[in-house]
């Protein structure tokens, strides 16, 4: 398994060209399906999403740490009297101006 998880790494890693990175995903999927189940049932089904990543070496990082903040935000400020207050909270927690943000 850890070598499994040590291709995969290296796969995502070092790969430059993109039909290698396919040949490669397809065939660790292969291999892996004993191992991890629901890794492998999950990459299938995100498949074109996955191969994505090789063409623009792109995550979605960024926009999953601000939907992560603003579900933090909303969680800590219920009771918010109206969603103006809300607004304000999601805006400084990336430090902007609320002023511009009428």
């Amino acid at each position: 398994m850890h070598s499994l998880k040590e291709e995969f790494h290296y796969l995502f890693d070092k790969s430059e060209d993109l039909g290698v990175c396919l040949l490669g995903l397809i065939d660790w999927l292969k291999k892996a399906a004993p191992y991890y189940q629901k890794s492998v049932k999950t990459i299938r089904r995100w498949f074109g999403e996955v191969i994505g990543y090789f063409e623009r070496k792109t995550t979605s990082g960024v926009v999953e740490g601000i939907n992560n903040k603003l579900k933090l935000i909303k969680r800590s400020g219920f009771g918010f009297n109206n969603f103006r207050n809300f607004e304000i909270r999601a805006l400084l927690s990336w430090h902007y101006d609320t002023r511009l943000a009428r």
